[in-house]
């Protein structure tokens, strides 16, 4: 039996502001939205669906965390996101300067010295480490650390 993911689910502590975080900035759609008090929550999907109700989860968001974050516990270390080339990568690192957030490194990385795949590395509004890569087109960009992936520590 091989199992391969379903989705990712994720506490936030704002689902307002995570949906248009991830739907706004990422481009995940909205397939379906629980808004009872207490109870909130957010399917998302990767936009293949016909809209709210349809497609599958790829990201769940549930407005259930106290607080941020913390990368110093046991669970989630990251989420990575793969996207079709490097020139798309650098596209989605235009829209979340423009939204504001800061990265890890500066421009696209690669996953270590002299890899064909690379990416950036950033957080969400709740501290969330992501990542968005290609598998190839990063070959001459830079590697933060020479004897970890990049994808490792930031």
């Amino acid at each position: 039996m091989t199992l391969r993911t379903g989705h990712i689910g994720l506490n936030v502590t704002d689902l307002d502001r995570s949906l248009a975080f991830y739907r706004d900035v990422l481009g995940f759609s909205l397939l379906a939205e629980g808004k009872e008090e207490g109870r909130r929550y957010a399917f998302l999907g990767d936009g293949e669906g016909d809209g709210e109700g349809g497609g599958q989860p790829v990201l769940t968001l549930w407005q259930q965390a106290g607080g941020a974050y913390s990368g110093d516990r046991a669970g989630l270390h990251h989420l990575a996101l793969a996207a079709g080339s490097v020139e798309r990568v650098r596209e989605y690192e235009a829209a979340l300067r423009a939204y504001g957030v800061e990265f890890a490194h500066e421009g696209v990385v690669a996953h270590r010295e002299g890899s064909a795949s690379g990416g950036i590395f950033f957080h969400d509004p709740d501290g969330t480490r992501l990542e968005i890569f290609a598998p190839e087109g990063a070959e001459g960009a830079p590697a933060p650390h020479e004897s970890a992936p990049t994808c490792g520590f930031f």
